[in-house]
């Protein structure tokens, strides 16, 4: 995979940084690490990620409630992390259920960037 500019939306500081740290050891490059639906919103529009990882359950909103705002401006890849399945997502929606492996992290990025532009 070529190297991404990639959005993170995850709200536990920890996570956060070992999945920066994973995405930056893959080759990618972070371009902001945001822990709120409107942190999210407001760096997407600002940096246009390639890729954006978005934890579904932020400390302040919600990762579904940014992306869909994010979508409204152009289509973003996107895989969604959650702890638990997501109701309301469609079947297209790249899920990527904690705890995962970096394969299986790859995998998910892979399928998300392969997806048809208006998923």
């Amino acid at each position: 995979m070529n190297p991404l500019r990639i959005l993170l939306a995850e709200d536990e500081p920890l996570i956060a940084m070992l999945m920066a740290r994973v995405l930056r050891v893959l080759g990618h490059e972070v371009c902001a690490v945001e822990a709120t639906e409107a942190g999210a919103v407001a760096a997407a529009a600002l940096y246009r990620p390639q890729l954006m990882i978005v934890d579904a359950g932020l400390r302040r909103g919600s990762g579904v409630a940014a992306v869909q705002a994010i979508l409204r401006q152009g289509f973003i890849p996107h895989v969604f992390v959650s702890g638990a399945v997501i109701a309301g997502l469609g079947p297209e929606a790249v899920v990527l259920l904690k705890p995962y492996t970096e394969a299986e992290l790859v995998a998910a990025m892979q399928r998300a960037m392969a997806a048809p532009l208006s998923a």
